[in-house]
């Protein structure tokens, strides 16, 4: 495409897709489609099948880029250089098993040159379009290509064959390093819900919760952190005593702030069964935040 064609293909794209971008002037988080559960007897023929990026997830209004939790990212200039006035979702993201980095990198004030050369932004949808995602795919694919910058990508995607096939594929991306796959309706539309439109697939269940205070350490442990006691949305207090290295008992997330935990199912009263830390999520807000104010 020559350059003059790359414009008018951008210029279209933002007049067709455009919507109204967040006020700037304080935190607002967009309105963004949340995924559900995968659960067997899904209708796998419906679904596009890509990897689950270990990220930060990013949203691109046609200015600014945000988190989901309505903070604005402030990368160098040169990052978002040339993007288009249409909005774009998807996933901060350094590589698999390079959380932290990302994490890091995309909290910094003032942006870090050298760790933003390692970022990519991974697109997997339009919110703006009106299309259903098989057609969604098509036109950020196009978007992706004309834009050519190289930490710009579209999420590849393909289709799956079966609940076995599956699984398989599940088990690959996480004996490579990923967190696991994403399912994608390809006939719905974009919606700021959480359902079966949009489904996660991970080996491990895990959930967010908010530090309350730390407990100290005994043993091996005394002088440093013992167990987090934390509080998920819903108001369930417990401990989180395993999954820190050293480094994170010498130096614990801080009160108030919202960390992941793995578990294995739930107890009657709900609790988490087998508990264990994961990572802090400086970008999680409760879904009574995660709407704009």
């Amino acid at each position: 495409m020559t350059r003059t064609g790359r414009r008018s293909f951008l210029a279209a794209l933002a007049g067709a897709f455009l919507c109204p971008v967040i006020a700037a002037g304080g935190p607002s988080a967009p309105e963004l489609m949340l995924a559900g559960k995968y659960h067997p007897g899904l209708d796998l023929s419906a679904y596009w099948v890509s990897e689950k990026y270990d990220g930060v997830r990013g949203y691109w209004d046609g200015r600014r880029l945000w988190t989901r939790g309505g903070d604005v990212v402030n990368p160098p200039a040169w990052f978002t250089e040339g993007w288009p006035a249409t909005p774009m979702d998807g996933e901060l993201w350094a590589g698999r098993g390079r959380f932290e980095h990302a994490s890091g990198t995309v909290r910094q004030a003032q942006p870090d040159d050298a760790a933003w050369r390692s970022m990519r932004f991974m697109v997997f949808d339009l919110p703006a379009h009106p299309g259903v995602f098989d057609e969604r795919l098509r036109a950020c694919g196009e978007l992706i290509a004309s834009l050519n910058r190289p930490w710009v990508v579209a999420v590849p995607q393909q289709r799956v064959e079966s609940h076995e096939a599956l699984q398989r594929q599940l088990k690959a991306v996480v004996r490579a390093g990923a967190e696991g796959l994403m399912l994608h309706r390809g006939d719905s539309l974009y919606r700021a819900v959480r359902g079966e439109d949009l489904v996660k697939l991970k080996p491990f269940d895990d959930a967010e919760a908010r530090v309350l205070s730390h407990l100290p350490g005994k043993g091996r442990h005394a002088g440093r952190l013992g167990a987090l006691e934390v509080q998920t949305p819903e108001g369930l207090r417990f401990r989180l005593g395993s999954g820190f290295t050293d480094v994170q008992r010498e130096h614990p997330p801080a009160v108030g702030t919202w960390v992941t935990y793995r578990y294995r199912g739930l107890h009657d009263s709900g609790l988490p069964r087998f508990a264990t830390f994961l990572r802090e999520r400086p970008d999680f807000r409760p879904p009574e935040q995660n709407s704009p104010r």
